[in-house]
């Protein structure tokens, strides 16, 4: 231990902030979680209620490390959003999380030794599972995140690929339908609106308002929801296979709150790529769930600081 490095991880979410503890081996030392949002702070323009949870959680996982704060050597941030080229702060956050735009987190948490980063949470999530989950030892991967919307991050050679202006990975406003609705980008017949938990309603006509709802009645037999789900599913194997054949990575990898319907996503998602996937001499490219869920985001956002931080 006395020869590893240590980082904070800390992932700021819509409806929870997740903090970790990790040593650059990938174990973990602590974990904390922290409520986004109040009602009071649901009033507050510049977001000083959960600044002020992240401060207060960082602290708290520095006095967890067993031989002193001093021993952290980087803290990392993962938000919606993209953030800058130098990965210090969030550039653009339209619409959500008030005051986290062009925020300066170090000095706000009083960096000084330690080295600091800001990094989009689905590139953070893909961090953490290139480096220990089931990406590991994988060089070029394309993961999407599942769940209100999609998003998404890129791993060639070895390496995160931001792209410019850092928005690389938004695979949720590719096109599947030129003549659908608009999305929040204004791409029309977005992947995201195919299969994001935030049009379900719509895409139900009314019936369900979450995706676990709609699996739950679709593992029951259902024959509507078997419908609006396959449907959905189908679009998204569309998706994938578009994906499959811009980036040719050698690993999907699925993570977010959908991914976590298992087989009755995975099952049916395989019969279709069987069927749209272009497979040269019957090469097939791998989709996996991701191993980490919840804390996929602040893990790799420690990670990335320890490799990439800026003091």
């Amino acid at each position: 231990m006395a020869n590893e490095r240590f980082a904070i991880g800390i992932d700021l979410g819509g409806t929870r902030i997740k903090g970790v503890l990790i040593c650059e081996n990938g174990h973990v030392l602590q974990k904390l979680t922290h409520p986004t949002l109040s009602d009071e702070n649901e009033r507050t323009p510049s977001g000083d209620t959960w600044k002020q949870a992240i401060f207060e959680l960082v602290q708290k996982l520095k006095e967890c490390h067993p031989q002193g704060p001093q021993e952290i050597k980087a803290i990392g941030l993962a938000a919606p959003g993209l953030p800058n080229e130098t990965n210090d702060r969030i550039l653009h956050m339209p619409g959500r999380l008030r005051g986290l735009e062009q925020f300066e987190w170090g000095a706000f948490l009083d960096v000084k030794e330690a080295s600091l980063s800001v990094l989009n949470d689905a590139q953070a999530a893909l961090v953490a599972e290139s480096s220990f989950g089931s990406g590991q030892g994988i060089e070029n991967i394309i993961l999407l995140t599942l769940g209100t919307g999609v998003g998404g991050a890129i791993l060639i050679n070895g390496e995160l690929y931001q792209g410019n202006i850092q928005r690389a990975g938004h695979f949720g406003h590719i096109s599947l339908n030129t003549s659908g609705p608009l999305g929040i980008t204004g791409t029309p017949g977005s992947l995201e609106e195919a299969i994001g938990n935030a049009t379900l309603t719509d895409r139900s006509l009314g019936e369900y308002d979450s995706t676990r709802e709609l699996v739950d009645a679709f593992k029951a037999g259902d024959s509507f929801a078997a419908w609006v789900w396959l449907n959905s599913v189908r679009n998204l194997s569309i998706g994938i296979s578009s994906l499959i054949n811009a980036l040719s990575p050698e690993l999907v990898i699925l993570g977010g709150g959908i991914a976590q319907a298992d087989e009755a996503l995975f099952d049916p998602l395989e019969r279709f790529l069987m069927k749209y996937e272009w497979q040269p001499d019957r090469v097939r490219t791998p989709v996996k769930k991701a191993t980490f869920h919840h804390f996929a985001g602040a893990m790799g956002a420690a990670m990335y600081s320890l490799k990439y931080g800026m003091h």
